[in-house]
């Protein structure tokens, strides 16, 4: 079983940043994407960024010039800049990979538990 682990979560001001870091592992696992959605109170999971194998990237239309995904190996890092009390949100990694179970190779799609952001002064 892949395993993702987040850090980097807080409190804010408006208008500051923050990093969050994504960790993933495990045992004979292979990296389709890696990327990062959002939960707000009352609202649905919405996708934030992600990042291909390959380094291609994707945002949210709201979010481009602001947050920036990166990605070493197995860890997606997303920095967060200029950060607005409408950021705060419970922040989740995902990651879609390939993994082999039994000999089988197996495409699964990985959570992280979340970490929380909160954006207020």
């Amino acid at each position: 079983q892949v395993q993702l682990v987040e850090s980097g979560g807080g409190l804010v001001q408006p208008g500051g940043s923050l990093r969050l870091s994504c960790a993933a592992s495990g045992s004979s696992f292979s990296v389709i994407s890696m990327g990062w959605y959002r939960q707000a109170p009352g609202k649905q999971r919405e996708l934030v960024a992600e990042i291909t194998s390959g380094g291609n990237t994707n945002y949210a239309d709201s979010l481009k010039g602001r947050f920036t995904i990166s990605r070493e190996q197995n860890t997606v890092y997303l920095q967060m800049n200029t950060l607005k009390p409408e950021g705060t949100a419970i922040y989740y990694c995902n990651a879609a990979v390939w993994q082999s179970i039994l000999r089988t190779w197996t495409r699964a799609d990985r959570w992280g538990q979340g970490t929380q952001v909160t954006v207020s002064s």
